[in-house]
């Protein structure tokens, strides 16, 4: 695997893209020589961060975390706001978020430090449905419900057109849940925006099989094996 990744997994770097200025500033060493950007590396090699060993997890941790409103799902960030990182083990090394949530939505976010089962659930060839539970602001239009149902064109092209479920309305606000397998950066947002109807709130309840049910917000949980399995 590339060298950047390896550190990334092993929990030296909180990212590959960290990962990478390490490697860029020399501190890393390869089987006694200065690591190259971008050379590859099996878990046989000897790498040393700063003169000090570095290797992969032994045993690999799959995790799920019911992320509150406000924190971004990135290991660490520049500008002292609040990450995932916060609320995540630290006797776990290696761990990352599998994809993303924007700050803003909350809800089921899985995390391991199996990076081939992080490219396999998050891989949009995958096809592993997610599931959310929309809030949406009153009037909520039969037409418009109708053109988020056919699925919006985008700015980066048409979305596939996702499944509503759960629809129930108070004289403020209609609540609904909606379901799709895609991964493009903010989709149901925009979507939202593009039949133009109101997004209150937005929560990812499900991964494929793995369900927020009542996890706490901030808190986390093991998959089961059941639930490993059947993502892969």
């Amino acid at each position: 695997m590339r060298l950047q990744a390896f550190l990334a997994r092993s929990g030296a770097a909180p990212s590959r893209r960290k990962a990478e200025a390490l490697i860029s500033a020399g501190r890393v060493r390869v089987n006694g020589q200065t690591a190259l950007l971008g050379e590859s590396v099996t878990p046989n090699d000897r790498v040393l961060l700063d003169d000090q060993p570095v290797e992969l997890p032994q045993e690999h941790a799959y995790l799920a975390l019911n992320k509150p409103k406000g924190y971004l799902t990135t290991l660490k960030d520049e500008r002292g706001r609040p990450t995932v990182a916060e609320l995540m083990p630290e006797n776990v090394p290696g761990l990352v978020p599998v994809g993303r949530l924007d700050a803003g939505t909350t809800g089921l976010l899985l995390l391991t430090n199996d990076g081939p089962f992080a490219h396999h659930v998050a891989h949009p060839s995958s096809e592993i449905e997610k599931e959310y539970e929309l809030i949406l602001e009153n009037p909520v239009p039969e037409s418009r419900l109708a053109a988020l149902a056919k699925g919006p064109r985008l700015e980066d092209g048409k979305m596939l057109p996702p499944k509503l479920t759960q629809l129930s309305s108070t004289p403020a606000k209609t609540t609904l849940n909606l379901t799709i397998h895609e991964g493009r950066n903010r989709i149901i947002r925009r979507a939202c925006a593009a039949v133009e109807l109101t997004l209150i709130h937005l929560k990812r309840v499900r991964i494929g099989p793995v369900k927020l049910g009542n996890l706490p917000e901030g808190c986390y949980r093991p998959l089961t094996q059941r639930e490993i399995e059947a993502l892969r």
